[in-house]
């Protein structure tokens, strides 16, 4: 399961560690202690792991001294999980549907950086992209073209048209190439306006 991925994916504004006995169900025991952690609007996959393995072993050597001292109070986990199961990620999780919006593959680029990376497809190869921000510059409103076509080609970023709104294209990856900014990227790679991502062929 990859419950981390997916607060980053889900949009959540918190994410957390508990600490919990074990029993002979999986993740089903008593609740020990528990704390919560912020995510920021551009929180990662890999910096919110980060996060939470400093307050997870600070919240374990609290669990274990409390344990001690005799203060803890398990709490029985509820019969229902009140957040939806976190499904395991395969690299194919990171293909991008441009058919969805601007917001959501924002979170997906976010959510899966470092691993396994979203990705589209650019004249039938593998672009990564690794940083992105949702388009608020005038002249990118509005759903002008088809999902995947890109609409605007500047010296530092590449817009592209989702299906509902645009996204900017800030840091990538192409297939066999270092990951680099967009900039960098377009200085030697040249895309005009309305080329098509998500093609494989």
């Amino acid at each position: 399961a990859a419950p981390i991925q997916w607060a980053v994916i889900d949009g959540e504004d918190f994410s957390g560690v508990t600490t919990m006995q074990m029993d002979a169900g999986l993740d089903t025991g008593d609740m020990l202690l528990t704390e919560k952690v912020a995510l920021a609007p551009d929180e990662t996959g890999g910096r919110l792991l980060d996060k939470l393995i400093a307050v997870g072993a600070d919240l374990l050597l609290k669990t274990l001294y409390e344990l001690e001292a005799g203060s803890v109070t398990p709490t029985p986990q509820p019969k229902e999980s009140p957040t939806a199961y976190a499904a395991m990620l395969k690299i194919t999780d990171g293909e991008i549907d441009w058919e969805k919006s601007a917001a959501q593959i924002e979170r997906l680029v976010r959510g899966l950086n470092p691993w396994p990376s979203a990705y589209t497809h650019l004249d039938g190869k593998t672009l990564k992209i690794w940083r992105a921000r949702l388009c608020a510059a005038e002249g990118c409103e509005g759903n002008c073209a088809a999902p995947g076509t890109v609409v605007r080609v500047t010296k530092f970023e590449i817009f592209v048209q989702t299906g509902d709104g645009i996204l900017a294209l800030e840091e990538v990856q192409l297939e066999g190439k270092k990951r680099m900014d967009t900039a960098a990227f377009l200085r030697g790679f040249s895309i005009a306006e309305g080329a098509k991502l998500g093609v494989k062929e």
